[in-house]
């Protein structure tokens, strides 16, 4: 099928919910995209920070075709060896003890919020059931979840939104102390905002934090779907960042590209769970609790995060020095591993179609924010032929003054 046929097809049958690529992909390997006529492209997206190992990573691959031979699905209601193996697995990464898995990060979030909401509920006997989260979030498109999504663009026409949710400017520690009510329950975090336009948190904001989950006893829910699974240079990005979750939640890499996700909790907190409280047909089920079995032994096995941090770091000054070379073009560069955004001073569509004709894939977020997640096995040498082009096209690019982006996304 050609190019224009896929397109004409997909407006068609599919429902208009994404704004697609100019690209048809008819294979992968490794750190490389392929189109149906067979061009090349440097993937540095790494379907948006999902497959951390590459694409068709030949371990991965074997551990799935055999589970696939054994057993593939019979629901919650037995007991399964593969999916305990990856519970303790998980558990022994961090200092939470039990799991409950689903099939997406959404809906680990959505399920972290109603623990939380339960947990206050059932076990503390308090009707503190609203949650606190930060302007720029992105948690996911669920009707609790979009609403504690702290982007008003993807809300609209979905009103009304559940309540028990309040807002918070990132970073500004005063909104976030006044906004702590006899109700409030928890706060829910992204170490690094992704879709948000890769963000990070202030040492102050993050001390704020601390000192609320403690002195109010505010649970605490980290939000790793994107950041985790070694993407910022640790396992999971709380360890860098001086925070203890009472939950975190993960999904995109973690099963490799399979769909799936996990709420990660306290014993005393998961205990409010009980039979028939929550539940899910397909979570963690033998086919990707294996294929993440092996991604988490891959990654540990062979270094990944500490590579991922290394070439994070060598990426951000490889940056930094194009954005020297080419003044007013670039605003910022920001980021931890493996997880990276390039602030451009004005709208970035041009900069973005210009790489891709070069033959690099990556994601434009927040209008002017070039945002790089490649896979962890990505090579030193394509980060820096990246880095090379891309001072080519700035270097080409023209803009008139009135195209300059006032404030920061």
């Amino acid at each position: 099928m050609e190019h224009s046929e896929l397109e004409q097809k997909t407006k068609e049958y599919l429902c208009p919910t994404y704004a697609r690529y100019p690209l048809s992909i008819k294979s992968a390997s490794g750190c490389r995209l392929y189109d149906l006529q067979g061009r090349e492209y440097v993937d540095l997206l790494a379907g948006i920070s999902v497959c951390n190992l590459g694409h068709s990573h030949p371990e991965i691959i074997q551990a799935i075709c055999s589970q696939a031979r054994k057993l593939v699905h019979v629901s919650n209601l037995f007991f399964q060896e593969e999916q305990v193996l990856l519970a303790e697995k998980l558990v022994q990464t961090c200092h939470l003890d039990r799991v409950f898995f689903c099939n997406s990060g959404a809906e680990a979030n959505e399920a972290a919020i109603k623990l939380m909401r339960r947990y206050m509920s059932k076990v503390r006997g308090e009707n503190r059931h609203e949650l606190i989260t930060f302007s720029g979030s992105f948690h996911g498109r669920t009707l609790a979840t979009m609403t504690a999504t702290g982007q008003d663009k993807i809300k609209e026409g979905f009103y009304p939104l559940p309540q028990g949710f309040a807002h918070v400017p990132l970073n500004d520690v005063q909104a976030l102390e006044n906004a702590v009510n006899e109700n409030t329950g928890g706060i829910m975090a992204e170490c690094i905002q992704g879709e948000g336009g890769i963000k990070l948190m202030s040492d102050e904001f993050k001390a704020k934090i601390r000192e609320l989950q403690k002195s109010r006893k505010l649970m605490l829910i980290v939000d790793e779907i994107q950041t985790g699974m070694g993407r910022t240079g640790s396992l999971w990005a709380f360890e860098q960042e001086g925070l203890e979750p009472d939950m975190f939640t993960t999904s995109k890499a973690l099963a490799a590209g399979l769909p799936m996700g996990a709420l990660v909790a306290g014993d005393e907190i998961a205990e409010a769970f009980g039979p028939g409280s929550h539940g899910t047909t397909f979570g963690g089920g033998p086919l990707p609790s294996v294929a993440a079995l092996k991604s988490l032994e891959i990654i540990q096995r062979d270094g990944l995060v500490d590579y991922c941090r290394d070439l994070g770091q060598g990426a951000v000054k490889r940056f930094r020095e194009v954005s020297s070379k080419c003044p007013g073009t670039i605003r910022e560069v920001r980021g931890r591993g493996l997880m990276l955004g390039i602030e451009l001073e004005f709208p970035g569509k041009d900069v973005w179609n210009a790489l891709l004709e070069k033959g690099f894939v990556l994601n434009l977020t927040q209008e002017n924010v070039l945002r790089l997640l490649p896979p962890l096995t990505i090579p030193r040498q394509d980060m820096e032929e990246f880095a090379l082009v891309l001072e080519q096209v700035l270097l080409k690019h023209n803009y008139s003054p009135s195209d300059k982006i006032g404030q920061s996304n």
